[in-house]
């Protein structure tokens, strides 16, 4: 069985993801920072559709803990499917911060910066070891790196730097049998920022071809997809699912 590795997959496009992955009949590692009563709800829905997930907690700022989770993971893998390697990563956790340039102190900054570029970059390394051949990693962007929008300028400029770092993951990778793909969601229902206002999301389906946001679900399944041997020629790209927004 293949086993995927899906960080903040307790909520939002990770918790979707995570669902998607296990109905394509993947095993699932997912991870949470604070709240294991919703990454082991998001365990027990897999298990209901009879696939199989396990929840570890990682906290994605801090890399020094990279070492231990990597650890937790070869247990895992060796005690829930008797395996040693993965095949499928999804760079997923993050949180969103929506001020202007001028009132973004250090802190917020670097917070963002950990989360969303250092975090992946290392934790991506630390699991490098445990990807198989034909393996997939897939990293969350997003369609602010294409437009931009007052109010989102550190976390729109590190998701465009995972973007960039994503095809020099695949370039390198890419002798490992390793692909390395990003998704770029756009409006999507999810808890990001706060969530949706409803004024909030009429502005935004008047901004996409489709005339509504999107669901966690239809990212998840294109991520899935990505993991899937449906897409083993598919490497180095940014898929953009957006319904069109602002075309």
């Amino acid at each position: 069985m293949k086993i995927a590795v899906i960080t903040g997959g307790s909520r939002g496009i990770g918790a979707a993801t995570a669902i998607a992955a296990a109905r394509r009949g993947m095993g699932v590692i997912l991870t949470y920072n604070q709240n294991p009563d919703a990454a082991e709800s998001v365990v027990e829905r897999i298990k209901a559709d009879g696939g199989k997930a396990v929840a570890l907690q990682l906290d994605v700022s801090d890399s020094k803990s990279f070492p231990a989770f990597v650890a937790s993971v070869k247990e895992t893998l060796r005690t829930v499917w008797q395996q040693e390697t993965i095949a499928g990563l999804v760079n997923n956790a993050g949180y969103g911060l929506f001020n202007p340039i001028e009132t973004v102190d250090e802190a917020q900054f670097d917070g963002l910066f950990n989360v969303l570029l250092k975090g992946p970059f290392f934790l991506t390394q630390a699991l490098l070891p445990l990807l198989g051949r034909d393996s997939s990693i897939v990293n969350l962007t997003s369609a602010t790196t294409r437009l931009a929008f007052a109010g989102v300028a550190p976390y729109a400029a590190f998701k465009g730097g995972l973007e960039v770092l994503s095809r020099y993951m695949a370039k390198e990778f890419g002798e490992r049998g390793v692909r390395v793909n990003t998704v770029s969601p756009g409006p999507i229902r999810t808890e990001l920022g706060g969530g949706l206002t409803p004024d909030f999301e009429a502005m935004l389906a008047a901004q996409t071809a489709l005339g509504r946001v999107g669901e966690p679900e239809e990212v998840a399944n294109v991520i899935a997809m990505l993991l899937s041997s449906d897409a083993t020629w598919i490497n180095a790209q940014s898929i953009e699912v957006a319904g069109g927004y602002n075309v």
